[in-house]
C-alpha cells in the first residue's frame, strides 16, 4: 500500500510541473501523513543528514573543474584533437563529435555540461558543412550519456554516497571500458548514417597544425589519465581527486592556455556554486523521502513484489531495467538515483547480483533517460543551443537510442563485459 501511495504522489506532483526538489518534500509530507508520524523536525533533520556526507564533497570539486574546463579553452582543444584523430574519414566531423564526447566524459562527468560545451562548439560547424540540424543535435545528445558512465562521474559518486559499502573507486573503474564500448557503438551507427545521408566532408591538417594541436591538447588529455591513475593507485581518494581536478584545471586554463582571467574565474565559481546548490538540495530532499521510504518498509514491499523472480537474476534485471527505463523518461537522473537505489539494492543483493555490475546498469539505464522524452534534460539543452525543433531531434535520435539500448542489454546478458575489465583495472581486488 505504501509503495503505491509513494509512486502515486510522486507522479501526481511531477505531472503538475512542480520542481523536483519541492516534489520530493511533498512526497515526504504525504508519507509522513500516511504513517501518522507528525514531527516538524523529521524532514529538516533528514535533509541535514543527507547533505552532511563526506563522499558528496567530491561533487562541488568536479562540478567546479568541469565549469573551468568549459570556459578556459579546453573544450576547443579537445574537439581539435578529436578532429585530428579521425577527421580524414568521410563524415569525420560526426566521428570527431563522438570521440570528443568520450574525452569530455573523462573531463566533466556530467551529461548536461558535456552537451552544452560540445554543442556550442560543434553544432555551428556541423550545420556549416551541410549536416541536417536534427542529425547534428542527435550526435551531440547521444554522446552526452557517456558523462554519467565514464569516470569521473558525479552520478557514481551519488550512488556510492547513497549505498553504504560501495567503493566509489570501483564504481569509477567499472564504467570505463563499457563507456568506451558505447562510444564505439555510436560510431558504428554514424558509419551507416553517413552513407544514408550522403555526407562527404573530411577534415585535414598540415603537419605543423597537427603538432600544434597535439601540444595544445596534451594537458587536457593528461587530466583524466592523472586523475584516474591517482585514484586507482591510492595516491588520493575520489574526493581528493576532485580537488586535484579543480586545481589542475585552474593551473592549465589560467597559466598554460591563459584564456581564463581572474574575473571569469569568479563567474565560473558562481555558476559552479549554483549547480552544486541544486544538486545538494535534491540530495537533501531525497534523503528525507528515503527516511520515510525506509520507515514505511517500501524496500521490503519491492522485494516481495519481485520475490517470484529472485532465483532468476536475468529476468529480475530485465524487469528492474524496464521499470528504470520508464521512470527515466519522466524524472531526471539525480533524483532517480537517490530514490530508487536504496529500494533496489537490497533486492539485488538478495538475488546474488554483483552490486557494482548492477550500479553500471543502473546508471547507464537512467543515463539514457536524459535523452528520452518527455523530460530528457539533454534534449532541451541541445535544442536551445542549436535552435533545433524537439520533434526533429527526437526522430533523428532514434537510431542512437536503439544502439544504446542494445549495449545495455548486451551488458545485462553478458556481465563479463564489465566485470572482467573491472577485475583487470583493480588488479584482481
Amino acid at each position: 500500500m505504501e509503495l503505491f501511495i509513494f509512486l502515486g504522489s510522486l507522479f501526481f506532483f511531477l505531472a503538475l510541473g512542480i520542481p523536483i526538489a519541492l516534489v520530493l518534500i511533498l512526497c515526504a509530507i504525504v508519507l509522513m501523513w500516511h504513517s501518522g508520524m507528525w514531527d516538524a523536525m523529521i524532514i529538516p533533520g533528514s535533509m541535514l543528514d543527507g547533505a552532511n556526507n563526506y563522499p558528496l564533497m567530491a561533487i562541488p570539486f568536479f562540478v567546479f573543474a568541469g565549469e573551468i574546463m568549459a570556459a578556459g579553452g579546453l573544450s576547443q582543444r579537445v574537439v581539435q584533437l578529436a578532429q585530428l584523430m579521425i577527421g580524414r574519414v568521410r563524415g569525420g566531423l560526426g566521428y570527431a563529435a563522438i570521440i570528443a564526447s568520450v574525452i569530455f566524459a573523462g573531463l566533466m562527468g556530467s551529461s548536461v555540461g558535456e552537451a552544452a560545451a560540445l554543442g556550442g562548439l560543434l553544432l555551428p560547424m556541423m550545420k556549416q558543412v551541410g549536416y541536417n540540424p536534427g542529425r547534428a543535435g542527435a550526435i551531440i545528445a547521444s554522446g552526452a550519456i557517456l558523462g554519467p558512465i565514464i569516470p569521473p562521474s558525479t552520478n557514481f559518486i551519488l550512488l556510492g554516497a547513497t549505498i553504504s559499502g560501495l567503493s566509489i573507486t570501483k564504481l569509477f573503474m567499472i564504467g570505463l571500458v563499457p563507456g568506451v564500448l558505447i562510444g564505439l557503438s555510436l560510431m558504428v551507427v554514424w558509419f551507416f548514417i553517413v552513407r544514408k545521408d550522403g555526407y562527404t566532408e573530411t577534415i585535414t591538417f598540415t603537419r605543423q597544425e597537427a603538432i600544434r594541436i597535439l601540444v595544445d591538447a596534451t594537458p587536457a588529455f593528461l587530466m583524466p589519465v592523472l586523475l584516474l591513475g591517482g585514484i586507482r593507485f591510492g595516491v588520493f581518494t575520489p574526493t581528493e581527486g576532485g580537488a586535484f581536478a579543480a586545481i589542475y584545471a585552474i593551473a592549465v586554463c589560467m597559466l598554460y592556455y591563459r584564456e581564463l582571467s581572474f574575473r571569469e574565474l569568479l563567474r565560473v565559481s558562481a555558476r559552479a556554486a549554483r549547480t552544486t546548490a541544486v544538486v545538494m538540495l535534491i540530495v537533501a530532499t531525497a534523503t528525507a523521502v528515503g527516511w520515510f521510504i525506509t520507515i514505511a518498509q517500501i524496500p521490503k514491499q519491492m522485494t516481495s513484489l519481485f520475490m517470484p523472480f529472485i532465483d532468476s537474476p536475468v529476468i529480475l534485471l530485465l524487469l528492474i531495467n524496464t521499470f528504470l527505463f520508464l521512470i527515466g523518461m519522466v524524472m531526471d537522473l539525480t533524483p532517480n538515483i537517490l530514490i530508487f537505489a536504496p529500494v533496489f539494492y537490497p533486492l539485488i543483493m538478495q538475488a546474488g547480483i554483483d552490486p557494482y555490475y548492477f550500479g553500471l546498469l543502473f546508471i547507464l539505464n537512467l543515463g539514457i533517460g536524459v535523452i528520452t522524452p518527455p523530460v530528457g534534460t539533454v534534449l532541451y539543452v541541445v535544442c536551445g543551443i542549436g535552435n533545433i525543433k524537439i520533434t526533429e531531434l527526437i526522430v533523428k535520435l532514434i537510431p542512437f537510442i536503439l544502439m544504446e539500448a542494445v549495449m545495455l542489454f548486451l551488458l545485462l546478458f553478458f556481465p563479463k563485459l564489465s566485470l572482467v575489465p573491472l577485475n583487470w583495472l583493480m588488479g584482481g581486488n
